[in-house]
């Protein structure tokens, strides 16, 4: 491939983005994805709050800092073990994913 056939990501991008319509399905779509996120973040915090705790409590019943509780609250993911961690510490009792899958539910313990 010779340099003039390259072709940067950013000035790929910048072509695909000058599209009205590709733009704005973009937007949406990360306003989907922000929207997801903080539900998320927002589900943590209030199982949290349902147990009556503070980040500072959880954080001590984990053994990791505040500052490590409030971003594990504002990730769009984690493992499933540091949910389950969480969750305990929240005051869970046998932490749980309800799932379906074709119109069944199955439950999976944590």
């Amino acid at each position: 491939m010779s340099d003039a056939e390259f072709v940067r990501g950013n000035d790929k991008m910048a072509r695909a983005m000058a599209d009205p319509a590709r733009a704005a399905r973009v937007r949406q779509v990360r306003d989907q994805m922000d929207a997801a996120d903080h539900a998320y973040g927002a589900t943590l915090a209030a199982i949290r709050r349902a147990g009556s705790l503070t980040q500072e409590q959880i954080a001590e019943r984990l053994g990791v800092t505040q500052a490590a509780v409030s971003q594990m609250e504002r990730r769009p993911d984690m493992l499933l073990s540091t949910l389950r961690d969480y969750l305990v510490a929240a005051g869970a009792q046998r932490p749980r994913l309800l799932v379906t899958v074709d119109g069944a539910d199955i439950d999976v313990a944590l």
